[in-house]
């Protein structure tokens, strides 16, 4: 699991892709030595094959190249980590495409394809571990994005637009494009270095450190220097108006938008609205946690696509379609609920998504709205109807809600009812002071659903055991709070 240490306090500087490593592999292996192999998975209960053991990312660099003619993504991902125990080989999570060449600590080692998602690699010779190390995977192909139940049969991953790609990863689609630990539990820094067909931008995470333009092809390099969830990793292709500013309280902020949407109304409001909650957000929950902010606002909406929702890409989130002011204060909600303070396990999934929710609910309280036990109220007295096929909404356990259910429309809102409840019953200082810490102890870090249990009744002095049964692991609908 990552942490924040000393790999993580200051951004990496990597001048290329193929950067020389100064990390050495183990000498000569003593008799009383032994190396084993790294875990193929985590443990998640939901994804128990997604991420890998073994190891800790410091840093990615991703470099690609990507021809809208053809979705075809040529890429080198080099990973700098550290080994948290003495390896003979280790995984990387990869979907399907081709593999070239993997390379540990700039030295051949073998690879072999292990299910479909793992990429299972062993160095020429052992890994010591707390020792650094470097391995460079060189593929290719056409990423085949996910499916199924999870986001309600919509694809996901690396996906093809009508002028380029988009990229919506959240639960486990950034293996679709690079190899990765594919897992919260894993965060890292991440240097994105994009080709593409002059004319055409791509958009990523954190700062555009660097653009050039040579044999009729643009690059883009993005840096991200704070800790990131693969999940959060964007590479936004195609054509795109850009703008740049500052906000009041300094922090740079970019906004790309489809010129095709570029007059609408919330687009042209987008920039506008992510200034100004970026801002305040960081009145209420504690300072921005980033060193960037911004928007992407796709056009995908529409066939073939048809993405009916938004992602919270790290400092810029994704929209499919130009957002309202709630889904702006939505998106940047999760800046710090999920993307600075992400999840320990997928089934702890309401603690980013009800906590978003809840923001939407709080900032039109803040700005001549209804007020957030209102919209508590009017969800408790009349849920928000569910998509067919799908449980009924107080059946879920939102605490424990199972994989296809993770973004069942009670993991927001019941989420959301859980947290202005607690509100209620805390009050209003003891609930914002314990907002306030969860963002900060927890920062660039994970948590999960047991550990905000223990400090909403640390600081409200309160037993609140009967109050998160009721609302968060029981399937029926709660009678007091």
């Amino acid at each position: 699991m990552a942490t924040l240490g000393s790999a993580h306090r200051l951004p990496l500087a990597i001048a290329t892709a193929g950067a020389a490593t100064l990390a050495l592999f183990a000498p000569a292996a003593a008799a009383d030595v032994r190396y084993e192999p790294g875990a193929p998975g985590l443990g998640d209960p939901y994804f128990p094959d997604l991420g890998n053991g073994g190891y800790d990312v410091a840093h990615y660099y991703l470099k690609t190249a990507y021809d809208p003619g053809t979705d075809e993504l040529t890429g080198t991902t080099t990973i700098r980590a550290t080994a948290t125990q003495n390896l003979s080989r280790f995984n990387l999570d990869f979907a399907k495409m081709n593999v070239r060449s993997v390379r540990v600590n700039g030295r051949e080692a073998s690879f072999d394809r292990t299910g479909e998602r793992e990429l299972e690699i062993t160095p020429p010779r052992g890994l010591r571990e707390r020792g650094s190390f470097t391995v460079t995977v060189r593929y290719d192909g056409v990423p085949q994005p996910l499916g199924g139940p999870i986001i309600f049969d919509l694809p996901y991953g690396f996906l093809p637009t009508r002028d380029g790609a988009t990229v919506m990863g959240e639960p486990n689609g950034a293996s679709t494009w690079f190899p990765a630990n594919d897992h919260p539990r894993d965060k890292a820094p991440v240097t994105l270095e994009t080709t593409v067909p002059h004319g055409l931008k791509a958009i990523g995470n954190g700062r555009l450190v660097r653009q050039w333009t040579a044999h009729g092809k643009d690059t883009f390099v993005w840096r991200e220097d704070r800790p990131m969830a693969t999940y959060l990793v964007t590479n936004s292709i195609g054509r795109f108006n850009v703008s740049t500013t500052t906000t009041p309280k300094g922090v740079p902020q970019l906004d790309a938008v489809d010129p095709a949407i570029a007059s609408d109304p919330d687009a042209l409001s987008t920039p506008r609205h992510t200034t100004r909650v970026t801002d305040e957000l960081a009145g209420y929950f504690g300072d921005y946690p980033f060193t960037s902010t911004g928007s992407i606002v796709e056009n995908d909406n529409v066939p073939p696509l048809n993405l009916e929702y938004a992602l919270e890409t790290q400092t810029r989130p994704t929209y499919q379609s130009p957002p309202v002011e709630r889904g702006v204060a939505h998106e940047m909600g999760h800046q710090w609920f999920g993307d600075s303070v992400s999840v320990r396990d997928w089934k702890d999934l309401w603690l980013n998504e009800g906590f978003a929710k809840w923001v939407e609910w709080y900032w039109a309280e803040r700005h001549g709205g209804q007020s957030a036990q209102l919209s508590f109220q009017q969800s408790y007295d009349d849920p928000p109807p569910i998509q067919p096929d799908r449980p009924p909404f107080w059946d879920v356990v939102i605490a424990d809600p199972t994989r296809d259910q993770l973004f069942h429309r009670a993991i927001y809102f019941r989420g959301a009812m859980t947290l202005q409840a607690l509100r209620h019953r805390i009050g209003d200082g003891p609930f914002l002071r314990l907002v306030r810490t969860w963002v900060s102890d927890k920062r660039y870090g994970n948590g999960s659903t047991g550990e905000f249990e223990a400090l909403a009744e640390g600081i409200s002095g309160q037993n609140l055991d009967a109050f998160f049964k009721a609302w968060l692991h029981s399937p029926a609908k709660p009678t007091t709070w």
